[in-house]
């Protein structure tokens, strides 16, 4: 059987822009195609849980620009239906994590922390919480979108309404969202978050018409950190909510990175 010319002509395959390579013991990491190293970004998820795909997404759009990323699952339990619980989390095993991703072969040896909503507390917290021990390794940089600025309640999606939901329950104080080094006594809900701690690179964004996380919680983040003499670099979207949209996401994507291209690059 004859086969047609046009049959046989080879396939031009186009390279792969991201690749996925793994960070042993923890999990999948996106980065550029060449093996670097590349400066890294810890991504650290918010309350709709680490299997939900959502800073698997965002460490393949820092992937692309140049980074490499890991996105960091801490919540309990969840699958690909429930996010999970974020309660009772051992901080300390993030600081593991960074230790890892910091010695990777495809990093550079420059890190960032960079969390969204619960995440962006998780990052705060983390950063204020190795400089008050001061503990090696910590974040060369780190930057948080809706970030609050006291410690909030475990969160459990299984429970988790709507407000006017006929099941909806106000967070528990009694239950403890953190833990550092087996403990939460310092973590208790309402508890302000020791941004001044860190002294490092700090970036901060929120959107104006956040129903979720009050915008006055991040200039107030903002506030403490000049209030010390620390820099802090803030962005408010005046017409965004607690998820960016198009091009709100778009502008936020070229500040961070932006930013972490001055913080982590040699």
């Amino acid at each position: 059987m004859h086969t047609p010319a046009h049959f046989t002509k080879p396939i031009e395959v186009m390279p792969l822009a991201v690749h996925r390579r793994l960070l042993p013991d923890w999990g999948t990491t996106y980065g550029p195609a060449d093996a670097g190293p590349h400066p890294a970004v810890l991504v650290l998820h918010g309350s709709e849980g680490g299997l939900s795909g959502w800073s698997h997404r965002t460490a393949a759009i820092l992937a692309a620009s140049g980074f490499l990323a890991y996105p960091h699952a801490y919540s309990k339990g969840g699958n690909a239906w429930n996010a999970g619980s974020i309660e009772t989390i051992e901080l300390f095993r993030t600081v593991e994590a960074l230790k890892s991703l910091r010695s990777f072969a495809a990093c550079n040896g420059r890190v960032a922390l960079y969390g969204v909503s619960r995440g962006a507390e998780h990052a705060l917290l983390v950063a204020s919480l190795m400089a008050q021990e001061q503990l090696e390794g910590a974040a060369d940089a780190v930057a948080c979108l809706a970030a609050p600025d006291v410690v909030c309640g475990a969160f459990d999606a299984r429970s988790f309404r709507d407000a006017g939901d006929p099941g909806w329950q106000a967070w528990d104080p009694a239950q403890r969202a953190w833990a550092w080094r087996g403990r939460s006594d310092n973590l208790m809900p309402t508890t302000p978050i020791a941004v001044e701690d860190f002294e490092g690179p700090l970036f901060l964004a929120a959107g104006m018409k956040d129903q979720t996380w009050s915008p006055q919680m991040t200039k107030r983040l903002e506030a403490r950190r000049r209030d010390h003499g620390l820099g802090v670099e803030a962005h408010y979207y005046m017409d965004e909510g607690h998820v960016p949209g198009s091009e709100g996401e778009n502008e936020h994507h070229r500040l961070l990175i932006d930013f972490l291209e001055r913080t982590l690059r040699d």
